[in-house]
């Protein structure tokens, strides 16, 4: 395939830069990890400690690093078979290589304008808005920090649904044929307090997310649930049924096979491989319930395919912005009251919002 042509007057972006959760690498990176992750939340020693414990039995590593670091590896081979010729650049929120250190390599390497992707594919305070808002510290304490613009969300994108399709059809695959065709696919995505999440179309692109995917296959048998709420804070609910709650539900209406999608993930990381490898398998063997758990979309090579068309389509005047379904594409610089975190007090400032502050044609940012 030849080279696409970019317009350089379009965007004139000259690094990419992959922002992600992060994870601890070793047992002595777990309870700092862990500080970084709950700062400013009411959670208790007690919870902190008891997440912490959850690492042991993989040494205190978590999948999600190197994940990331083949994901970018894939990316990479992307754009240099392909185009556009970025470099990328890599920061997570809450383990090293940390975002402001990243942004300040990327000043001290000339880096003047950049596009950010975050791996989230979903809107919400804890996939987005808050990313926005750590790219504004970063931009803000880093002397000469480029310019930086985030990619859209892709939920509904075809590369994105073709790789989930295909993730969840290979599953579907590893179950007893005469089961196959009634089994319960459970997609399953990060829960969240119910204020967060009427704060954002979090539940919303699920829904559609999960309804393209099941087009795509044929197979509308799912339900969407929600997992990964061993952090909760305070006395709000949060989204629910947890993953577990739905296949006792499903063995009490007569499934037999189910197949669990963790279609909120991009890739593993502790919390898809204790709560669904473990924790849920756990109890699909107590119902007796034959399982078989979807991978993430990871490096299949229409995700990876997807976000070189995302970084292509911000950089080529009138690019065509490809979705599926009714909802469209998502928006490149969110709203003032996007993704609001739902407790009380003003919003932080943050990146690529319509009200950005750091966004005054300048290419020296200032807080």
């Amino acid at each position: 395939m030849a080279v696409e042509t970019v317009d350089p007057h379009a965007g004139e972006y000259d690094a990419l830069l992959v922002v992600s959760f992060g994870g601890p690498e070793g047992p002595d990176d777990v309870l700092p990890f862990l500080d970084n992750v709950f700062r400013g939340l009411r959670v208790t020693p007690e919870t902190k400690a008891h997440i912490a414990k959850r690492y042991d039995q993989f040494g205190g590593i978590s999948p999600i690093n190197g994940h990331t670091r083949a994901l970018i590896k894939a990316l990479q081979q992307e754009l240099d078979s392909h185009g556009p010729a970025l470099p990328i650049y890599w920061g997570n929120r809450n383990w090293h290589p940390l975002l402001t250190d990243t942004v300040e390599q990327m000043a001290h390497a000339g880096v003047r304008r950049a596009l950010a992707f975050v791996t989230s594919t979903f809107s919400s305070y804890s996939g987005c808005r808050r990313y926005r808002e750590d790219l504004y510290e970063a931009a803000s304490l880093v002397p000469n920090a480029p310019q930086i613009d985030k990619l859209r969300v892709g939920f509904n994108h075809p590369g994105f649904i073709e790789a989930m399709a295909d993730r969840v059809e290979a599953a579907l695959d590893t179950l007893p044929a005469a089961e196959r065709g009634n089994a319960l696919v459970v997609f399953t995505a990060h829960s969240l307090p119910e204020s967060m999440a009427r704060s954002s179309a979090y539940q919303t692109q699920l829904q559609a997310s999960c309804r393209l995917v099941g087009d795509m296959l044929e197979h509308q048998r799912w339900q969407l649930a929600y997992q990964s709420n061993n952090a909760s804070y305070g006395r709000e609910p949060w989204l629910g049924p947890d993953v577990n709650e739905a296949l006792r539900e499903a063995s009490a209406q007569g499934a037999t096979a189910v197949v669990v999608a963790p279609i909120g993930f991009i890739c593993d990381h502790m919390e898809v491989v204790i709560d669904l490898d473990i924790d849920a398998a756990a109890t699909a063997r107590a119902l007796g319930l034959t399982m078989a758990r979807a991978a993430t979309v990871g490096t299949h090579p229409a995700y990876i395919a997807m976000i070189r068309e995302l970084i292509v389509e911000r950089m080529t005047p009138d690019a065509p912005r490809r979705a599926l379904g009714s909802l469209g594409p998502s928006h490149d610089r969110c709203a003032p009251d996007c993704c609001l975190s739902g407790r009380p007090g003003p919003a932080k400032p943050s990146l690529s919002g319509i009200d950005d502050p750091l966004r005054a044609g300048s290419q020296q940012w200032r807080p």
